[in-house]
């Protein structure tokens, strides 16, 4: 009876040392206030980004749930008005998988809405497909929809300045690189569809995240918007629901073991779109609130130049 006291003992012992030092992450510390602000949040209708869109919403942003699904993005817009008390929370339809929906967003926000203080790219996802334009699935919605995205809102953000535009990525961009071999001729970063495949074109879709944000924030200098990519941490969200349940399993488990909350993994997109005195760490990559370093690939300007040249071209640009 002794022993089997002491391995119980020991679980929770390992239990909580691995939830507070690895898995629980810092916390978003800033006190501002976003009353007058205008912020876009892509993929807001659910897990970290409607977190994200909540915490904005709280503090009296206007706040644009920038969705595919119009049914979950105003389900969505709905809870967060009642519990933020914020009425100025509101739809529009964007489609990352489409070039055209892309454009049709930014023509339309830039009609309505004179500002745009927040721009945050926070959509992902992982699964095979192809985009509406012919592009993988997760190269054209993690990469390529953002991309374009940013390019139209930027003369609004340049005009609403200070402003910042937040890039979610992933510690997973440190197992990715680009092949332009493979994304000229297949028009995605990896060459087929399977399992494995998929999450490696995630990987690369996450290096291509952190990329474009270090060449951004190098186009950046000198103007009054700022960038940065993060690692918001794992959690229990839709992001892998276009794959299998035995892909996903591993994640719910962990997830639901260390309380690991969509609430949670949006501090460190908080952080980045509203702590102050950022601004000198331009084009810097965040992981639990915290300044860290990137992949070696990452820190190339050369490949983040070609990345975005390439990019431009594939969007018509």
């Amino acid at each position: 009876m002794s022993v089997v006291l002491v391995m119980i003992t020991a679980a929770v012992t390992v239990y909580i040392l691995l939830y507070y030092t690895v898995f629980r992450g810092a916390r978003c510390r800033s006190t501002a206030v976003l009353n007058g602000k205008t912020a876009v949040v892509t993929g807001a209708n659910t897990g970290i980004g409607k977190a994200t869109a909540l915490e904005l919403a709280k503090r009296g942003a206007r706040v644009i749930l920038a969705c595919r699904s119009q049914e979950k993005a105003e389900a969505a817009a709905y809870d967060i008005r009642r519990e933020s008390g914020n009425t100025a929370v509101l739809f529009m339809h964007l489609d990352l998988a489409s070039l055209k929906s892309v454009r049709d967003f930014s023509e339309a926000f830039l009609k309505t809405e004179p500002k745009l203080d927040l721009l945050i790219n926070n959509a992902g996802m992982i699964g095979a497909g192809r985009t509406e334009d012919g592009f993988g699935m997760v190269f054209g919605v993690n990469h390529l929809g953002h991309f374009l995205l940013t390019l139209l809102l930027l003369d609004r953000l340049k005009a609403s300045g200070p402003s910042r535009i937040i890039n979610v990525s992933s510690r997973l961009h440190r197992l990715g690189s680009v092949d332009f071999n493979t994304l000229n001729m297949h028009k995605d970063l990896v060459t087929g569809q399977s399992l494995w495949q998929c999450f490696m074109a995630y990987c690369h879709s996450k290096l291509c995240n952190v990329l474009f944000t270090r060449e951004l924030a190098n186009r950046l200098e000198g103007s009054s918007v700022t960038c940065y990519s993060l690692h918001p941490g794992l959690a229990a969200t839709e992001l892998g629901r276009h794959t299998n349940f035995w892909v996903r399993l591993p994640v719910l488990i962990l997830s639901k073991l260390f309380l690991l909350t969509p609430e949670s993994r949006a501090q460190t997109t908080l952080h980045c779109a509203l702590q102050e005195g950022l601004e000198p760490l331009n084009g810097r990559y965040f992981s639990s609130c915290t300044l860290h370093e990137v992949s070696e690939l990452a820190r190339d300007d050369g490949l983040a130049k070609k990345l975005w040249e390439v990019s431009e071209r594939m969007c018509g640009l």
